[in-house]
């Protein structure tokens, strides 16, 4: 009763509530004894062994559950015994205790200062081998646990310096228990095809509805769901009043001998409910498949991921449950609005879109998210604009592409071009698209998305919405840099968007309010711009000689202005994954001049510049310190490094000539940053270590 009250009074604050009866309960031991009772195989009574049953076992891991929803510090110690933990595992062989265990596992893992390693659970690869669908999607709730990094170094809020420093500390130790975890998985036979039947498995596929209604009846005495239960609840009350379908629920424990709750003869299950019970499991299901996607055996997963269809599968079910219409009522959990993040239907389609991104960044495997006629398509772009097909198009098995109308891609665009300015998709969407055009650039896959609309959808939401998130700002800019990148008509297009110069003045305002925003664009319109400059071509003089952008770039004041505030904004103890880019953004810059001979000119405005300010040496004493932590950060990553190249169409080599030629210490090098400096203010030697 009052792990009940904690729970359904929306958890007030412990302090100005006590819960006298668990507190006692574990002064005198109680959490103590019960894990004694459950890990003993008998126990002893009057003289007589007698086997834990199920039911003792049940009874033993709610009143455990309850004492840690209650009592400060039971979780804490209870994630301290690790023997505990691993024998917790062996009780979801039993269905009778599956949902009290993995629940009691869930919420101690979230409290647990080391990771557990699942190769040291007893017989692994037969408990989860033996699971039915239902209890592996609820299994998956304790995987996202164990396969997730707990320092989560792909955070782009992470700095550089402490995730390289990380990086050389696991080198020493090995791979991580996340790492092994996701081994130990992989390795169990038939693992990832389970896990995509049901991630595309229909709603009119699920369990029944008698199964069903037992695991809402054990959500009603289970405390960790009952948020959700109560969701799910009142949409099976509104229904309920149009369908005549009711549901009637029990007091906890009244239950019929076969385990049932009891229920009245109309026991159809509303359709809603079981899209919401639906939702709940493909949600956990997805973030394990995107887990798996982005660890070690990447290759191996992308492998199996295609192999058992996952893509056509979740294009089938992309208009009827995961880009579903739905009314208010069916999105709410209580205590919640309606564009919370915790609404499932939400949290589900940020979920596919994540596994999207993840699964289309610079793999070929991206183009099963077309169906045969859209590849066709592409192969007739090639042939027109003559050039040769995409090796990867040529080689897409076409019988695990996306089936139907519309492929996934754009049925993706489709709903990306409807959604409300304010809408927090638009970040994700804008995201999972740039991971298609993402690596080397593709004439046949900018041009197929340009026919459909894309980029005068972009503009239309940079200047005429005049979008103010930041974050879908950036994810917008980065998307419209990937899609004209050398590509001349984008370029004309874009010039026919923005026809009149008070449009042009609204996307420069855009561009220049955050530089870290928008620093990819600024990149791939200055490549794109110096390639344009040595083609002779009709249409490109054209194009060079009208757009307006291309015209802005061509400018060295304009250069040097970006180039000034790119160094400026970035130093070496505050670069991370998002803003990294603008430090590669002014190489680029300097790059080019250098292949037009210019590099000692920028070099000496960058110096004017900095005079102009009044503090001589601190941007040029700033970029040598950055450029020497760029040669540690990128001459020992492979995949860093070959992005650089693909999305720049610039060797590497010439990359790290250009590096090192520019911390040349010869003062009379005119390319050599420190021919820039002046002595009183030389401050290049600053160790930026991460201690």
């Amino acid at each position: 009763m009052e792990a009940m009250a904690f729970v359904t009074e929306e958890r007030k604050l412990t302090q100005e509530t006590t819960y006298p009866n668990t507190y006692i309960f574990d002064l005198f031991g109680g959490v103590d004894l019960l894990v004694e009772i459950l890990m003993r195989p008998t126990i002893s009574i009057r003289g007589q062994k007698l086997k834990i049953s199920d039911e003792m076992s049940k009874d033993c891991l709610s009143i455990l559950y309850n004492t840690c929803v209650c009592t400060e510090g039971v979780t804490k110690r209870l994630a301290e015994k690790n023997d505990f933990v691993i024998f917790l595992f062996t009780l979801m062989t039993s269905k009778k205790t599956f949902l009290q265990t993995a629940t009691l596992i869930e919420d101690i893992l979230g409290v647990k200062k080391e990771m557990i390693r699942l190769d040291e659970v007893p017989n692994l690869s037969s408990l989860v081998s033996n699971f039915d669908q239902q209890q592996l999607a609820n299994f998956c709730r304790i995987l996202a646990v164990t396969i997730s990094e707990m320092d989560t170094g792909n955070d782009d809020k992470h700095t550089l310096l402490a995730k390289n420093a990380q990086q050389k500390k696991s080198l020493s130790l090995g791979p991580s228990a996340a790492e092994i975890n996701q081994a130990a998985l992989l390795s169990i036979p038939g693992f990832v095809e389970r896990l995509c039947k049901l991630a595309t498995r229909k709603v009119s596929e699920s369990t029944g509805t008698a199964s069903f209604l037992q695991e809402l009846e054990e959500w009603y005495t289970w405390l960790d769901n009952a948020l959700v239960l109560d969701a799910l609840m009142r949409v099976a009350n509104e229904e309920s009043e149009h369908n005549q379908a009711s549901i009637v629920f029990p007091p906890p424990g009244a239950s019929e001998e076969n385990g049932l709750p009891h229920t009245s003869t109309r026991t159809q299950l509303p359709q809603s409910m079981k899209i919401m019970h639906e939702i709940m499991y493909k949600l956990e299901v997805l973030y394990v498949l995107c887990v798996l996607l982005m660890g070690r055996q990447r290759n191996q997963v992308h492998r199996m991921i295609a192999e058992f269809k996952l893509i056509p599968g979740l294009n089938n079910l992309f208009d009827k449950l995961i880009w579903r219409k739905h009314s208010a009522s069916a999105l709410v959990l209580h205590g919640h609005n309606q564009n919370c993040d915790c609404s499932p239907d939400i949290t589900l389609k940020i979920q596919f879109l994540r596994l999207l991104q993840s699964f289309s960044d610079h793999h070929e495997n991206k183009y099963l998210l077309l169906n045969n006629q859209e590849l066709n398509e592409l192969s007739a772009i090639s042939l027109k604009a003559n050039i040769p097909e995409v090796e990867a198009v040529l080689n897409t098995d076409r019988s695990l592409v996306c089936d139907g109308k519309r492929g996934l891609l754009t049925r993706l665009l489709q709903v990306m071009k409807k959604e409300p300015a304010e809408s927090s998709f638009r970040f994700w969407q804008a995201r999972a698209v740039e991971s298609f055009l993402r690596g080397t650039t593709s004439y046949a896959d900018q041009m197929f998305l340009l026919k459909r609309g894309l980029l005068e959808h972009i503009l239309y939401c940079i200047v005429d919405s005049e979008c103010k998130s930041r974050d879908v700002l950036q994810s917008y800019f980065d998307l419209l840099g990937e899609l004209m990148k050398f590509n001349v008509d984008a370029f004309k297009r874009f010039n026919k968007y923005i026809n009149t110069d008070a449009k042009f003045q609204v996307f420069l305002k855009q561009i220049n309010s955050s530089l870290v925003d928008s620093n990819m664009l600024v990149r791939c319109v200055t490549l794109s711009l110096d390639r344009f400059e040595n083609q002779v071509d009709m249409k490109v003089a054209e194009v060079l000689s009208e757009c307006r952008l291309l015209a802005y770039i061509s400018q060295v004041p304009t250069q040097m202005s970006f180039l000034f505030r790119l160094i400026n904004i970035i130093h070496v103890q505050t670069l991370t994954q998002e803003n990294v880019s603008c430090l590669n953004t002014s190489l680029v810059i300097l790059m080019l001049a250098r292949r037009k001979e210019r590099l000692p000119l920028y070099l000496r405005l960058l110096q004017r510049m900095e005079h102009s300010k009044k503090y001589p040496g601190f941007l040029l004493n700033n970029f040598h310190n950055l450029l020497r932590f760029w040669q540690q950060h990128y001459l020992h990553k492979d995949k860093d490094s070959t992005c650089l190249e693909n999305s720049s169409c610039i060797s590497f080599s010439y990359w790290k000539e250009t590096v090192s030629i520019l911390l040349n210490p010869d003062r009379q090098s005119p390319s050599a940053l420190v021919s820039y400096i002046e002595e009183p203010y030389m401050d290049i030697d600053r160790d930026f270590t991460e201690e």
